[in-house]
């Protein structure tokens, strides 16, 4: 058995972990970060080339930490000097009144969006079929996920961080209110500090230690569809309500954006079978399959439904879809992402570098133990 002593440790490879490490090596902390699988694996939720990229939340407190990510997405694209952030303009569309509550949030944000007839956005991108009103906000875009953990990690190594895979923690015993061991085979790190962002594998690890919310893993089931020509394509999310004509037959709203070399990224939201993540068989779901190509060949002329390549991800959701970013004693908690958390990862990273090294608290909507009405 070998013993290390850092400040921090963090478990989780992914996103979240990545940007924490990175955020933690630069205020100089000692840090290791320990991830279970392999460099560029796909069991988790920070895997592929394409997120969707957007501040068009209804929530303030969404809109101003995707501002801070855009800014810190430039921020580690010049020091990695790698793009990753690419911007294509995006599009919320759907007869739903939530879209004028969305337009005055994000122009109370000082970031308006312009609203767009359907026939003007049809004449922009005309990939799309366009269901009532249309919302464009020009900051939105795609980021490269594969190519943010690779920059985050080799940033964090630069400014001092170890960086491990294909190193399982099995154990994490919490020793005082600024002590922590964390096991990892025969690796044993006594720590001022532990972060834990493990995506699915959360209540595993974390089950007793401290007081999480329920937590539900999906197994999801986007797809890329073949474009039928070459044209420009937003980012986009087409609101689909009960009250919704078009809603009719689809199980939630629907996201999408384009993928260089991959194509027309996508999918249902949230709508997947429960699954145990050390136990998931990766197959595309038929049923989900079928009616996601129902909705391409209906509202997404600019692709040939019959041409697709399946996508298998895991969701990590909360009750609310809300966050947790939370630190009890030694142990700080990033969690319950929620299908929605990749933009907002080097912004994520901060917050749980404040969590580990100051006394700050988290926003009252990303706490363990929310205050009723919250």
């Amino acid at each position: 058995m070998t013993r290390h002593e850092v400040d921090v440790v963090v478990v989780g490879g992914g996103g979240m972990g990545s940007a924490a490490a990175w955020r933690l090596a630069g205020r100089g902390a000692d840090v290791v970060l320990l991830e279970r699988f392999e460099p560029g694996h796909v069991r988790g939720a920070s895997h592929g080339a394409s997120r969707i990229f957007r501040v068009s939340y209804t929530e303030p407190v969404y809109i101003r930490l995707a501002q801070e990510a855009e800014r810190s997405w430039r921020e580690l694209e010049a020091a990695a000097g790698v793009s990753l952030l690419t911007v294509t303009g995006g599009i919320d569309h759907g007869r739903t009144d939530g879209l004028g509550v969305l337009a005055e949030a994000l122009e109370a944000a000082g970031a308006p969006g312009e609203w767009l007839a359907p026939q003007e956005a049809a004449e922009r991108w005309p990939g799309l079929r366009y269901d009532g009103k249309v919302l464009f906000h020009p900051a939105s875009g795609r980021l490269h996920a594969d190519d943010a953990l690779s920059a985050l990690q080799a940033q964090a190594a630069r400014l001092g961080a170890v960086v491990r895979h294909e190193t399982p923690v099995t154990s994490i015993v919490v020793r005082g209110d600024d002590a922590v061991e964390v096991r990892a085979g025969e690796d044993v790190y006594q720590a001022k500090r532990v972060v834990v962002a493990a995506g699915a594998w959360t209540r595993k690890l974390l089950g007793g230690l401290v007081p999480l919310p329920p937590l539900r893993v999906t197994q999801e089931q986007p797809a890329y569809f073949a474009p039928l020509r070459e044209m420009a394509w937003p980012s986009f999310v087409h609101h689909l309500d009960g009250e919704s004509p078009a809603a009719t037959g689809f199980p939630s709203g629907v996201y999408g954006l384009g993928t260089p070399g991959e194509g027309i990224k996508t999918g249902f939201h949230g709508t997947g079978p429960v699954v145990d993540p050390d136990d998931r068989d990766f197959q595309p779901e038929p049923a989900q399959l079928r009616i996601l190509r129902e909705y391409a060949r209906a509202w997404l002329p600019g692709v040939d439904a019959d041409a697709f390549t399946p996508i298998s991800c895991t969701y990590t959701t909360t009750p609310t879809a809300d966050f947790v970013l939370d630190r009890v004693g030694p142990v700080v908690v990033a969690a319950g992402f929620s299908g929605h958390g990749f933009k907002f990862v080097p912004a994520v990273g901060r917050i749980l570098a404040d969590l580990a090294l100051t006394d700050a608290r988290p926003d009252v909507r990303f706490a363990l133990r929310r205050p009723a009405g919250a």
